[in-house]
C-alpha cells in the first residue's frame, strides 16, 4: 500500500471517529437535558423559592 493512500486511510478514519463522537457527545446531552427536564429542574417562580424541587 502506497503511503499517500495509507495517510488518506488514516485521515479518514480520523473524520468518522470524530463524527461518531460528536454524535455520541451530543446524544449524552440530550438525555441528560430530559432528565433534568422530568425531575423539575430549576424551578424560577417564587414558589421555586419556597417549595423546594
Amino acid at each position: 500500500m502506497s503511503p499517500e493512500l495509507h495517510l488518506q486511510m488514516i485521515d479518514n478514519r480520523a473524520i468518522e471517529l470524530r463524527k461518531e463522537a460528536a454524535d455520541y457527545r451530543r446524544a449524552r446531552q440530550a438525555e441528560t437535558a430530559r432528565k433534568s427536564r422530568s425531575t423539575g429542574g430549576h424551578r424560577r417562580s417564587l414558589f421555586g423559592k419556597i417549595i423546594p424541587a
